[in-house]
């Protein structure tokens, strides 16, 4: 019997603008590929065939990138070839995770049930996505509003101030002395400038040394991990993508060692990508799953090793693994909510300092003058 293709042997050499749009085609929205897929399914269940869903997707797509995207795959699918092939062309919109759930659910002769699956986990995780961004908003309006007040003050209203200190005769307090040369410093726009060309600067090396350097990405991810509040939260953040993505692909029924290859991909953190890409390694030497994570307590907590330990011996490590996902979301989601109240006090601390050194700064020699008289 002659071997079937592999999916990179079936997917044919890309030249001129294919190349170019497969390429740069990476910005189509969460919600656009979620309503892609969803609604696949729902033709599928309602009995059109593949070919004749996508034909109505096509007419139905609004974003242009997702419609050149779905006529490609229309006309993939119809020369014969399967979905889960058509979306590997474009592993930046479908990546590996929904693509290899698809296949699964192809060779099982289950595509509508993989569909449902794929839309499932990635339904989650635009939940947890859209919670981590939407608490970020209030801190970095506030910290945006500082900024830009900070600014202002330094540059238009102390100067005018600072300006009558200069008729004094007596010695003025150290404090509004630091204050005269920060703020003549500051008020000069060719200092601000280079202040800010520097902050850009460092800005783009850090993130430039983030993506290329291995060893500065590490040790950046520890630290995190290590903060107060903030590795709390991460460590939640990348539990929760862990369990919801191996839960899925676990349910398709893929191989536990493919699947948590593929989960690795899933996490942010780089200690728990390694982590989950080294138990891959020695999961494929027999080994169990919690046995492995439980050497790492840092990363896997006891509840998350115990849980796999007795979906293991049950054989339901998928129902437990989506118990686990559904609890770490709920606390990402708790957090995240109350984000807003757990910085709030900080953010009110270090303005009132702020304010408190100016105004001392200003006082004091007003207090200085007031008694000389």
């Amino acid at each position: 019997m002659t071997p079937s293709p592999s999916p990179t042997q079936r997917i044919p050499t890309l030249t001129g603008i294919d190349a170019f749009m497969m390429e740069h085609l990476t910005r189509v929205p969460m919600v656009d590929r979620i309503f892609f897929l969803d609604h696949l399914r729902t033709m599928i269940r309602a009995g059109l065939s593949l070919v004749e869903g996508l034909h109505v997707l096509s007419k139905e797509t609004q974003n242009k990138k997702l419609l050149y995207i779905v006529t490609d795959i229309t006309e993939y699918v119809e020369k014969g070839n399967q979905l889960s092939d058509a979306l590997k062309r474009y592993p930046k919109i479908f990546p590996e995770l929904q693509t290899t759930m698809i296949a699964s659910g192809e060779i099982a002769g289950q595509l509508e049930e993989s569909l449902e699956q794929v839309v499932v986990q990635m339904k989650k995780n635009q939940a947890l996505t859209s919670s981590i961004k939407g608490a970020m908003i209030y801190p970095a309006v506030v910290v945006s509003a500082i900024v830009i007040i900070g600014i202002l003050m330094v540059t238009m209203v102390l100067p005018k101030i600072i300006s009558l200190f200069d008729e004094f005769d007596a010695e003025l307090p150290l404090a509004t002395r630091i204050l005269i040369v920060v703020t003549n410093f500051l008020a000069n726009p060719i200092n601000l400038t280079l202040i800010f060309a520097g902050i850009i600067g460092l800005t783009v090396l850090f993130f430039s040394l983030l993506k290329s350097n291995i060893s500065f990405r590490r040790s950046i991810h520890a630290l995190i991990l290590k903060l107060p509040i903030v590795g709390s939260i991460s460590k939640k953040i990348n539990l929760a993508r862990f369990s919801i993505t191996l839960a899925s692909l676990l349910k398709s029924t893929i191989p536990i060692v493919d699947a948590l290859h593929i989960s690795s991909q899933t996490c942010k953190n780089l200690l728990y990508r390694e982590a989950l890409e080294s138990a891959t390694q020695t999961l494929s030497k027999g080994e169990q799953l919690s046995e492995i994570l439980s050497q790492k307590p840092s990363l896997f907590p006891p509840m998350v090793t115990e849980m796999i330990m007795v979906g293991e011996k049950t054989g339901e490590i998928d129902h437990l693994l989506q118990e686990l996902s559904s609890f770490y979301s709920e606390e990402v989601d708790k957090i995240m909510k109350n984000f807003a109240t757990i910085i709030e006090p900080v953010v009110i601390i270090l303005l009132g300092l702020g304010v408190a050194g100016i105004a001392v700064a200003v006082v004091m020699p007003m207090m200085s003058l007031t008694q000389s008289f």
